[in-house]
């Protein structure tokens, strides 16, 4: 489902969203902080850590707005393609610089809508260590203020489904943290501004995740 312009609509990722509370809460117990911090209103990013298969999902059920995930293509297979296309979902070849991916996540970003964003670029250990340009390039060309994400829990026990996956019911703590500007006010696009934008969202996500864990036990 597209809006104007080839851009996913919200429309589809307001129904991925019921999609997500749906299943979310049905196969887990979310316990979820700090979603009053999302801005109401206007363009926002979501930076998310990543260390589950389900993390994208479980934004999707638990943000208090619709949004639009990048996802690599590798998810695109077969009728998830269309499904995800439906949702209002992004998908983005991670193996070159995807023009239509970027094109299509600013475009969601110019609408007043909330983009989606693991910023380590691939599950993992999920703690902000490594991360890629692409967020600081987003967040200083659109000038949307980036709210951290921290999604807990689950990787105590190994899930009979996956070890991809927390075990069914088991508690998933998504914590969300302030929103900040990750730009210096300047509007600067060059490489050494994307560079200290890097470091500044690093920052600031690193902080976050340790509050969260500070907050949450985990």
């Amino acid at each position: 489902m597209t809006g104007a312009g080839g851009v996913p609509s919200e429309a589809g990722a307001a129904v991925g969203r019921r999609i997500g509370i749906g299943l979310m809460y049905g196969l887990w117990r979310p316990r979820v902080l700090g979603a009053w911090r999302v801005p109401s209103a206007g363009p926002v990013i979501l930076a998310v850590n990543h260390s589950h298969g389900i993390d994208g999902p479980m934004l999707m059920g638990t943000a208090p707005r619709p949004v639009h995930f990048l996802i690599k293509k590798e998810a695109f297979v077969g009728p998830l393609d269309p499904f995800l296309r439906g949702i209002g979902q992004l998908k983005v070849d991670r193996s070159a610089a995807d023009r239509k991916a970027i094109t299509d996540a600013l475009g969601v970003l110019a609408q007043g809508g909330v983009l989606g964003i693991f910023p380590e670029g691939t599950r993992g250990e999920g703690d902000f260590a490594s991360l890629r340009a692409g967020l600081a390039y987003f967040a200083v060309r659109s000038g949307a203020p980036v709210v951290p994400v921290a999604v807990l829990g689950g990787k105590d026990r190994r899930s009979r489904l996956s070890p991809a996956v927390p075990p069914l019911r088991t508690r998933i703590d998504v914590v969300f943290g302030d929103a900040f500007e990750a730009g210096d006010g300047s509007g600067r696009r060059t490489r050494k501004a994307l560079d200290e934008a890097t470091v500044r969202i690093q920052e600031r996500l690193t902080t976050h995740l340790a509050e969260a864990r500070r907050l949450t036990g985990r």
